[in-house]
């Protein structure tokens, strides 16, 4: 392997090592990013055996950041943005004070000065926007509250952290200490900020104002040729491109551009497909981001340097997650928003990093701050799971609340309907079933867990009568929850109809509905042979294919033109 060309040999060793990783994490209950943070340990410069690039798997790992903020951005209006601003804007500001100042206390008791102490702070501040994100989608609540309030957060922390980066090299000589106030270049400095200010607001105004209309047009025009291949080319080429040349041309990091532009596509009704089309490629970019930083890790800071490393991590867990939680309790957010946020950011990762970097680079930090920050941000890395499995056993019942707003109320308690259907997603095809069953008398009970503005861009938003009339219920949360399964009353339903997308988590579903109620029927839909399988191998009665149905269908009305056909002479 060591004269293989190095980016092959790299991917080879990461995704090879972090599946196995993986898998034996998930086999042990535990989250699979711990495996692959171990991969990335294995493989780094710090033990035996091969070493791997750094700087290419640091370069691919950025990859997996764009997709993923691109896809965050698919599914976030300028709406929400502006929703929680009263919020995140704040918040962010203040918990990013507090744990730069905890930060700064430490660095004095370590015996750094206090410039030091105030730029290893604020790389404790800074939460991995990938971890947050990946705790956020793998418990679904990102279209929730405490999904858009994360976001809006993460958003304010990348902006202060682009202008952080701006500011750091004029202060350097007095943050060191080798220059007084007076000798700092106000003008220079005053001008610095404005010029990173106003790029950052040419940025946004164009992606709102061009952007807007430029990316779903190119889109839609490449939609209407029919081809796949191009449309999935088009939209990594947009993710891709809109990063790239936000952050060449403007300043603004990676990971903000690709969220903008994921975020002026968000209103297209292409953004669902083009969601789809780039999830398998954000996976795989993901995991390489988390192989990535344990290549970072030199494990050696644990033996020589404990005491500090575990003060690094109190500092990031107290200040980031105890400031938040102060915060936002102070705002009026409720105990299970601010407990799963502050969860998510009580670790750091990618901007601190790039801080850290910066900071020796200007010889702002010592060696062992990078090795200290580096340290904390895969041990924190570590824990996050832990912390977000306590927040999940300790959710209240109340979890199953539905918006203000909603047509119907919220189912809090296990339904009281009886001889019903049950319809699992409520996008396009979820909602034909509903109308159909609500026409022909049934009592119907809905579950999905997105909210009514993401229904609408995907078609799935049901008639306002169809709530009407009694008889029919919703529960916003997710079907393969067994709780959630549990309170729409399995044993006396008649019908279950799985209409969501994803194959896996119909299997669990289904797999889960068989084993409360033996007796069950249960439709599902499936778009490949491979997932019909899948699913009656799980237990579903009837698996539903569209490319089959259409071309019945088809076949059918053949058979009818044919009766009608007058024989050939």
């Amino acid at each position: 392997m060591d004269h293989s060309p190095p980016l092959i040999s790299l991917i080879v060793a990461a995704f090879g090592i972090a599946f196995v990783l993986g898998t034996l994490a998930n086999r042990l209950r535990v989250s699979p990013l711990i495996g692959y943070l171990l991969a990335g340990v294995l493989i780094g410069p710090f033990t035996p055996g091969f070493v791997a690039s750094t700087e290419l798997a640091t370069q691919l790992a950025e990859i997996g950041v764009i997709l993923l903020m691109f896809g965050v951005g698919l599914h976030f209006s300028v709406s929400d943005l502006i929703a929680v601003r009263a919020v995140a804007l704040p918040g962010a500001l203040l918990q990013i004070v507090a744990t730069t100042g905890l930060g700064t206390g430490l660095a004095w008791l370590l015996g750094w000065p206090l410039g030091t102490g105030a730029v290893f702070g604020l790389a404790l501040s800074i939460a991995s926007t990938v971890v947050v994100l990946r705790g956020l989608q793998e418990r679904r609540v990102m279209d929730t509250d405490a999904g858009r309030i994360a976001v809006g957060w993460l958003v304010i922390q990348d902006l202060l952290t682009v202008v952080a980066l701006v500011l750091l090299p004029p202060l350097a000589g007095l943050l060191r200490g080798t220059s007084t106030t007076a000798a700092v270049d106000h003008a220079s400095l005053a001008l610095a900020i404005a010029i990173t200010l106003g790029k950052v607001a040419a940025f946004v105004a164009l992606m709102l104002i061009v952007g807007r209309r430029v990316i779903p047009a190119i889109l839609h025009y490449v939609a209407h040729t029919g081809s796949r291949e191009l449309f999935r080319l088009a939209v990594l080429a947009v993710a891709l491109s809109v990063a790239f040349g936000a952050a060449e041309l403007f300043g603004v990091s990676f990971a903000l551009g690709a969220f903008f532009a994921g975020m002026v596509l968000s209103e297209s009704q292409l953004s669902q497909r083009a969601a789809e089309e780039t999830l398998p490629l954000r996976d795989a970019f993901a995991v390489l981001f988390f192989v990535s930083v344990g290549m970072l890790f030199n494990p050696s800071v644990l033996l020589t340097q404990p005491v500090a490393l575990l003060g690094t991590c109190l500092v990031i867990v107290l200040g980031n997650a105890g400031a938040t939680i102060l915060l936002m309790r102070i705002f009026g957010q409720k105990w299970l928003v601010t407990l799963t946020i502050a969860a998510g950011l009580a670790q750091i990762g990618e901007f601190s990093f790039i801080l850290a970097d910066l900071g020796v680079q200007l010889e702002l930090l010592p060696k062992l701050a990078r090795d200290l920050i580096l340290g904390a941000s895969i041990l924190t890395i570590l824990f996050n799971p832990v912390l977000f499995f306590v927040i999940e056993k300790c959710r209240p019942s109340a979890r199953k609340t539905v918006q203000a707003g909603s047509p119907i109320p919220a189912v809090m308690v296990p339904t009281r309907l009886a001889d019903h259907a049950i319809i699992i997603g409520f996008g396009r095809v979820g909602r034909l079933v509903g109308e159909g069953l609500r026409r022909d008398g049934w009592p119907v009970l809905v579950i999905e867990e997105g909210r009514d503005e993401t229904l609408a861009k995907t078609g799935g938003s049901a008639p306002a009568e169809f709530w009407q009339g009694g008889n029919v219920e919703l529960i916003h949360a997710n079907g393969v929850l067994p709780d959630v399964l549990a309170a729409a009353n399995l044993g006396q339903a008649r019908m279950l109809f799985v209409a969501i997308p994803e194959v896996f988590e119909a299997g669990q579903i289904v797999e889960q509905a068989r084993a409360m109620q033996p007796g069950l029927r249960i439709i599902a839909r499936a778009h490949r042979d491979a997932e019909v399988t899948h699913l009656k191998a799980h237990g579903a009665d009837v698996v539903v294919m569209g490319e089959r149905e259409i071309a019945r269908t088809m076949l059918t009305h053949a058979q009818i033109a044919q009766e009608h056909l007058a024989p050939v002479e």
